[in-house]
């Protein structure tokens, strides 16, 4: 008999392109991120801090970490979810994020939650 884990987020992304704050003769192209995060563990467990690497069309790398997310440090009980927006700009009209969310589990136990990568993309870039 298969057991669910106990300490599972699962992350899921999708992205916008923001023309209005982007300036491309410039070299910056803004993006906005939504992000769910859902416990499908069984352990109620706290996003604690945020790792992103954000990398660029020509490989330029930023790296982003800080505590919570949007000012905000949620608890997630088995099967609830949290989802928050917000942005970056990179210096190409294409390029990838992932990272992961640092938690703590209700039982005491620090893990983990990988952001899987995902694609930046200004519209009809690519196909």
């Amino acid at each position: 008999m298969a057991t669910a884990k106990k300490h599972e987020i699962t992350v899921t992304t999708r992205t916008t392109y923001i023309p209005e704050q982007s300036d491309p003769e410039s070299g910056r192209y803004v993006f906005a991120y939504t992000i769910t995060l859902k416990n499908t563990g069984s352990v109620a467990a706290q996003l604690i801090s945020r790792h992103w690497i954000i990398t660029d069309a020509n490989n330029q790398v930023q790296e982003v970490r800080g505590l919570g997310v949007v000012g905000e440090q949620p608890l997630l009980k088995s099967g609830e979810s949290f989802d928050y927006t917000s942005g970056t700009a990179i210096a190409t009209p294409v390029g990838t994020m992932r990272g992961s969310y640092q938690m703590v589990a209700e039982d005491g136990l620090q893990f983990d939650a990988p952001i899987p990568e995902f694609t930046l993309s200004m519209p009809r870039v690519l196909h």
